[in-house]
């Protein structure tokens, strides 16, 4: 059985908000947790508080969510009406 610590649930919690955020389109929601997720994540690895493994693991959802995001804002998004 795999427990989390406290910290991994919060990161774990900041990654399902991001992803609900991105799927319902809402971009400034979106891009607002990805920072936070990325400040906590910075916090953690300073503080020591997960192993290494975890904190590679945390770091690859980090890019992948950057990659994702590099143009998801309402600044490119064309008025139709």
């Amino acid at each position: 059985m795999f427990f989390k610590s406290a910290t991994e649930k919060q990161l774990d919690e900041k990654i399902n908000r991001i992803q609900n955020n991105f799927e319902n389109n809402y971009k400034d929601a979106a891009q607002l947790n990805l920072k936070e997720f990325e400040a906590m994540l910075n916090d953690v690895k300073a503080s020591g508080k997960l192993k290494e493994k975890r904190i590679t693991h945390y770091e690859k959802k980090l890019s992948e969510y950057q990659n994702q995001m590099q143009k998801f804002t309402h600044k490119d998004q064309k008025c139709t009406w």
